[in-house]
C-alpha cells in the first residue's frame, strides 16, 4: 500500500512508482540551479486509437505508450510558462495508493455520506484552513472543493442571483471568461466595466453604470489577479462606490474570483476578508498551491446557501454544489499540500515569486523588450514573440501583441535566464539586428512600460 505518513518538511518522496518519472525531474521550488535539457520542440498529437485486448496491434504496446507520453512531458516541465498551473510538487507518490479507492465526495462536504468512499473529513479540513485565512467563523461559512476556478465562479454568480434575481451582473472586460459565461447561462443582464491599461477595473464607469441601474440589485464580479495582465481589483474602493451610489448591503452581492491570488493576496495584504459585506470567494487549488488535477475552493457564508440547498433522498443528503458527485482524491491532495507547506512555506512561495517576476521584468527591460508588471502579480506581460515555434516552445499566453509568463513557484531563476538568452537570440533574427522596429504596444501596457522606438528613450534607462 504505501505510506501515507505526512512529510512535515515536503522534501521529494523517495518512493518513485513504477513508470512514474523521479520528482528530481520536477522543479523543487527553489532557486538552484538544475541542469536544463536542450530545448524541446512542443509536443505533437499522438494519433492514438483504443486498443482491443487480445487482437495482433502492430503498433506500439500500452506500457511504450505512455512511457513515451511521460518522456515527453518530462522534457517540456522546463519550458511551461505561460499558464497558471504550479507543477511543483512532490506528493503524487505517497498518495498514488489511494489511486485503488473510488473516492465521491457527493452532495454537501458538511454531511456523510451513506457510503463509506469519500473524503469529507479531508475536505472540511481544507475549508476550515481557507475560512480562517478569509476571516470568517468555522458556524458563519459553507463552502466545498470545486473542480476549478471556473465552478466556483458559476456557484458564486448563481448564489448572487438567486439571492437578488433581478441583480445585474456587472464584471471588469478583463475578468476570466467564465464570467460571461455565468451570465449566458444564468440568463442575467451583464454590464461589462472598463479597465484601466493595467487591467484593473475602470471605477468611474462602474460608478457611471451604478447609477444608470439604481433601481436593481447589484452583483459584482471582483477579479482578485486577472487573467492575462495580474490586475487586482480593489474591493475596498469598489465597496465605497456602491456606497456612494445609494446600495445597501441588501442590494449588492461580491464574488470574488481569486483563481491565482486567493493565497498570495493574504500574506501581503488582508484585502480578500469577510469581514467586509462579500458574498463570496473562490480560488484554483491547481494553481498557485499545485495539485496534478484541476480543483478549486469555494467559501460562501452559510446563510446564503439554503438559497441553492436541496435536499436529495437518493444521496440521503442535501446538495448546494454545481456538479453533485465531486472527485475525492483533490481534498486529500489540498490537504496534504497545505498541511505540508503551512502558512510559513506558502508565504515564502509568494515573496520568492514576487522577486522572480521582478527579476524577469527588468532583464527583459534592459534588454530593451516591452514588459509590464502590475503590483502584487506574478504575471510579467512583454512583447509578441513573432515566431510561433517559439511561442509554442514555451507555452506561451498570447493576446494581440502581448505575451506572459507566470512566475509561479516551480519556476526558476535559470528557466528564465534561459527563456530571456533565448528571446534576445531570436529578436534579433525577427529584427534583423535593429534594421526593423518591435511594435509599439503603449496602448496595451503603458508608454513608460513600452520600448519602442518612441518611447524607449523617454521611459527605459539603457
Amino acid at each position: 500500500m504505501g505510506s501515507l505518513l505526512l512529510e512535515m518538511e515536503f522534501e521529494p518522496s523517495a518512493i518513485t512508482p513504477r513508470g512514474l518519472a523521479p520528482p528530481s525531474l520536477f522543479p523543487n521550488g527553489d532557486n538552484k540551479r538544475q541542469k536544463v535539457e536542450p530545448p524541446a520542440g512542443p509536443r505533437k498529437n499522438l494519433q492514438l486509437t483504443v486498443m482491443e485486448p487480445g487482437l495482433n496491434n502492430d503498433g506500439p504496446s500500452l506500457d511504450t505508450i505512455l512511457v513515451n507520453y511521460l518522456d515527453t512531458l518530462t522534457q517540456r516541465v522546463n519550458f511551461h510558462l505561460g499558464y497558471p498551473v504550479n507543477i511543483c510538487y512532490d506528493h503524487y507518490a505517497t498518495l498514488a495508493p489511494l489511486l485503488q479507492f473510488h473516492l465521491n465526495n457527493c452532495g454537501d462536504p458538511f454531511i456523510q455520506n451513506t457510503v463509506d468512499f469519500h473524503s469529507k473529513d479531508f475536505e472540511m479540513a481544507v475549508l476550515d484552513w481557507f475560512a480562517q485565512l478569509w476571516e470568517i467563523e468555522k458556524d458563519q461559512y459553507w463552502g466545498y472543493v470545486t473542480n476549478g476556478g471556473t465552478e466556483g465562479n458559476l456557484h458564486g454568480i448563481l448564489l448572487g442571483r438567486e439571492l437578488l434575481p433581478d441583480g445585474i451582473l456587472y464584471a471588469s472586460k478583463d475578468s476570466h471568461y467564465s464570467i460571461p459565461k455565468a451570465a449566458r447561462m444564468y440568463r442575467m443582464d451583464l454590464e461589462t466595466i472598463n479597465t484601466s491599461i493595467n487591467g484593473e477595473m475602470d471605477y468611474s464607469d462602474l460608478r457611471e453604470k451604478l447609477l444608470q441601474n439604481k433601481d436593481k440589485p447589484a452583483i459584482i464580479n471582483v477579479t482578485i489577479g486577472t487573467t492575462f495582465k495580474g490586475a487586482v481589483d480593489d474591493v475596498d474602493i469598489i465597496l465605497q462606490t456602491l456606497k456612494d451610489c445609494g446600495y445597501s448591503e441588501d442590494m449588492f452581492y461580491i464574488h470574488c474570483d481569486a483563481a491565482l491570488c486567493g493565497l498570495m493576496v493574504p500574506f501581503i495584504n488582508n484585502m480578500i476578508s469577510f469581514k467586509k459585506p462579500i458574498g463570496s470567494v473562490t480560488i484554483s487549488g491547481h494553481k498557485f498551491l499545485g495539485c496534478p488535477m484541476p480543483c478549486g475552493v469555494q467559501i460562501t457564508r452559510k446563510s446564503y446557501i439554503n438559497n441553492l440547498s436541496r435536499n436529495v433522498e437518493y444521496i440521503a443528503s442535501v446538495d448546494a454544489t454545481i456538479s453533485g458527485s465531486r472527485n475525492g482524491l483533490t481534498p486529500i491532495f489540498l490537504w496534504y499540500s497545505l498541511s505540508a507547506k503551512g502558512q510559513i512555506g506558502l508565504k515564502k512561495d509568494v515573496k520568492r515569486c514576487l522577486d522572480n517576476a521582478k527579476y524577469l521584468k527588468d532583464c527583459l527591460q534592459q534588454e530593451g523588450i516591452s514588459a509590464m508588471l502590475n503590483e502584487l502579480s506574478i504575471i510579467v506581460v512583454l512583447e509578441r514573440p513573432r515566431d510561433h515555434e517559439f511561442v509554442r516552445r514555451w507555452q506561451l499566453s498570447c493576446v494581440k501583441d502581448m505575451a506572459h509568463v507566470i512566475v509561479m513557484p516551480g519556476i526558476t531563476r535559470e528557466m528564465l535566464d534561459n527563456f530571456i538568452s533565448e528571446l534576445v537570440q531570436q529578436r534579433k533574427q525577427w529584427y534583423q539586428g535593429g534594421r526593423i522596429e518591435p511594435p509599439c504596444i503603449a496602448d496595451d501596457i503603458g508608454a513608460q512600460n513600452c520600448a519602442c522606438y518612441y518611447h524607449k528613450s523617454d521611459y527605459i534607462s539603457p
